[in-house]
């Protein structure tokens, strides 16, 4: 019985080969997976194992072959942190970071598609931050919102004050804490609700300098 060879692993960029902006982006960042890459690696530098469990679906050999692209493509970096740790973690380079308007020019889009989740839906909190980022930002505002769901801890960076916009887990020493349910954040984040609303409505409490998410004092 002959064996059946394996093909050699294609080394020439896949590309549109044309002469476009769109289709020049579609060829660093329209394989399936890595805008969902680029999402993780905005809250920050991540491990590999870290990765693969907080994008459920994805093959080992899918998100390997992606973070290789992405490093080519000059979006990632790959380092190795210092000891005691000695591990090795990807972060997203500037050119990775500028991503950001186009995950939240999508989720934006794609907020609609929330109205009803399905059985089958994974979710982890920190998804929920850039639709929630994009609805708080706003001009003057700068400091850390805490957010509690009941599926975790999430935390956002308003006004650009530091590289990563939002991060997994709490946060150091928030501004404000907001604690809500995943119904309520969705409908901030689509633009159904805003935290002001939520707030006197008993869907949300806040704890800190509300006035920094458009709550005002008293």
């Amino acid at each position: 019985m002959s064996r059946l060879r394996r093909m050699p692993r294609e080394t020439r960029r896949r590309s549109y080969d044309q002469y476009c902006a769109a289709a020049r982006a579609l060829d660093a960042v329209g394989d399936r997976w890595t805008l969902l890459v680029v999402r993780e690696l905005l809250a920050g530098p991540r491990r590999y194992t870290d990765l693969h469990a907080d994008l459920p679906g994805v093959s080992t050999d899918v998100l390997a072959s992606r973070l290789k692209d992405m490093e080519r493509d000059g979006l990632a970096t790959r380092r190795r942190l210092p000891p005691p740790s000695a591990a090795y973690v990807y972060e997203l380079t500037e050119r990775g970071r500028g991503l950001l308007p186009v995950l939240t020019a999508l989720a934006g889009w794609g907020a609609p598609a929330l109205a009803e989740r399905r059985p089958t839906d994974a979710v982890r909190a920190h998804w929920f931050a850039i639709p929630l980022l994009r609805a708080l930002q706003a001009p003057g505002r700068a400091g850390v919102v805490e957010v509690r769901l009941d599926e975790g801890v999430f935390h956002l960076r308003l006004g650009g004050i530091e590289t990563s916009p939002y991060g997994d887990g709490p946060a150091d020493a928030p501004d404000v804490c907001l604690t809500l349910d995943a119904e309520t954040c969705v409908a901030i984040g689509g633009g159904d609700l805003t935290v002001e609303e939520g707030v006197r409505a008993g869907r949300i409490k806040a704890e800190g300098d509300a006035a920094l998410v458009g709550v005002p004092e008293g």
